[in-house]
């Protein structure tokens, strides 16, 4: 493999000239040409699974078991997903029946977008990447791919084996850092999708509205979970400290802080800490199943989050950022006002916020910005119920963390703060698709329905083209017409009833003293 090399950036132009071709060419259009590509893809990953491994290893010291499970498992279930139903997603769509339109054939033609940009994170560099680019691919677009400059031998690795799966004007890699992502972005596109910090989000943001380019954003943020007095305590504690510390916490879906109502909070806490010896053996630092930070500087940054905090460390606590170690922390108490509450940690460290109640767990997350997703754990449908429909969130995971972007048939995105669009599956393949509106109409309507549209514009024309707009709609609501049919309908409803219980009770009666009398 050879070193990380940037792109220079008077390449960038030809690249994208290239793969713009490619699309102008319409090959990238046929369902048969979509498979193949997928095919491709899949193959890539398949061919070289341990190259792979090897290099989220590399970059984030991630174990095979952890890598394979939350990234290479879920790409190809998105890409097998993509393969043996894009001819389905694909297909034109007829409008819902309307008397009116029905003779035009109103259809919807679903078309590729054209060029795509993925701009992928470091953390997740396969699942946030590749699995857009199947999505993309499925769509019948050509796709620039810029890994993050960050896990550099997951982008010299992606950089040396697109050109040998996909041809140039298919699909191109751009390698970089701000130079190569600013110059990027200065060009129009068919789509541009970022998975990312919001602070990046907002500069790409700015620079697709001046080329008037659609995007879609992955930008994580503080996930809330709620404990609630009738959880599986252990479940929990189990999942969720896996949650928290998988990839060592650096990962958008990741719980970053717990609302556990008081009731239960020290058996919680005691739970956790079982956990945390039964993962680790208190030893995080010699385990093989623990990740570290992408840089020194980002473990710097977490360690003084944590030095600052306020809480209470009852785990772990360690930092080292010359070996870009932060050990995975549990911290208690910790107050809202907390520096491990100012920003997404993006490391091990899960804070607990005792809560009194779950509508104060509610409020709590609430307040904050709209989160990927919300997690709860409970036994109480009630409860389950009154979280989902009181927050706002891109996903509702409950009695699990993390897992819910490997969901066939499930959207993944997120909602203000945290992102929007989706990017997975047939959600993706929506994103990256156009969905253009086709009208067929037959000259013979001008004659029968349409022709008062034409000038001279006349007093009868005027009137029949009212005809068409005479919808028929309910009173509006609190009027005195409403209130009138309320009680109609009520009056209809009882005289039905009294019509019914004399036909049924009233024969009954009959039969009853009929034998009787016999």
């Amino acid at each position: 493999m050879t070193a990380f090399t940037s792109t220079p950036l008077e390449d960038i132009p030809e690249i994208r000239d290239a793969l713009l071709k490619g699309f102008d060419s319409g090959k990238t259009k046929p369902i048969k040409h979509r498979k193949e590509q997928l095919l491709q893809l899949a193959y890539l990953l398949k061919d070289n699974y341990q190259r792979f491994l090897d290099a989220l290893t590399k970059d984030l010291g991630r174990p095979a078991l952890e890598a394979d499970f939350m990234e290479m498992t879920s790409t190809l279930g998105d890409i097998h997903d993509s393969y043996n139903n894009v001819g389905k997603w694909a297909k034109d769509e007829k409008a819902p029946f309307s008397a009116l339109w029905y003779f035009m054939n109103p259809t919807v033609r679903k078309e590729p977008k054209g060029v795509v940009l993925i701009i992928g994170p470091f953390n997740f560099p396969i699942l946030c990447l590749l699995m857009p680019l199947a999505c993309a691919l499925a769509a019948g677009n050509t796709v620039l791919l810029k890994p993050s400059e960050l896990s550099t031998a997951m982008s010299d690795l992606i950089a040396e084996l697109v050109p040998k799966y996909f041809e140039p004007d298919v699909v191109r890699v751009v390698q970089g850092g701000i130079p190569q992502t600013t110059k990027l972005i200065e060009y129009p596109w068919g789509h541009i999708c970022y998975t990312g910090s919001p602070r990046v989000a907002r500069i790409i943001a700015h620079a697709a509205a001046n080329t008037l380019t659609p995007v879609t954003f992955e930008l994580g943020g503080k996930n809330p979970t709620i404990v609630d007095a009738k959880a599986d305590l252990k479940l929990a504690a189990r999942r969720i400290l896996w949650g928290r510390d998988v990839n060592a916490g650096q990962a958008c879906t990741a719980p970053e802080y717990v609302l556990v109502v008081r009731s239960v909070e020290e058996e919680f806490i005691k739970e956790l800490q079982n956990t945390y010896a039964s993962f680790y053996e208190n030893d995080p630092s010699g385990s093989k199943s623990f990740s570290r930070i992408i840089t020194p500087e980002h473990a710097s940054r977490i360690g003084n989050l944590l030095s600052e905090t306020k809480g209470k460390v009852i785990a772990g606590g360690e930092v080292d950022p010359e070996h870009k170690y932060i050990a995975p922390t549990i911290v208690r108490d910790v107050p809202p006002d907390d520096s491990l509450m100012s920003e997404e940690v993006f490391g091990p460290v899960l804070s607990i916020i005792p809560v009194n109640n779950i509508d104060e767990a509610i409020a709590f997350a609430n307040a904050r910005d709209q989160p990927l997703c919300v997690y709860i754990f409970t036994q109480d449908k009630n409860v389950k119920k009154k979280v989902i429909e009181n927050t706002r969130s891109g996903a509702v995971v409950v009695n699990d963390v993390v897992i819910h972007p490997a969901a066939t048939g499930l959207p993944f995105g997120g909602t203000g703060l945290s992102g929007y669009g989706s990017m997975t599956g047939k959600w993706g393949f929506n994103t990256f698709t156009l969905f253009r509106a086709l009208l067929d109409s037959p000259g013979w309507l001008d004659t029968l329905v349409l022709w008062p549209r034409f000038p001279p514009y006349t007093d009868d024309k005027y009137r029949r083209i009212k005809t068409l707009s005479a919808y028929k709609f309910p009173p509006p609501p609190g009027s005195a017409e409403a209130s009138k049919r309320k009680w109609g309908l009520y009056a209809l409803i009882a005289v039905f009833g009294a019509v019914a219980a004399q036909a049924v009770f009233g024969r009954r009666v009959g039969y009853v003293f009929g034998s009787a009398q016999n």
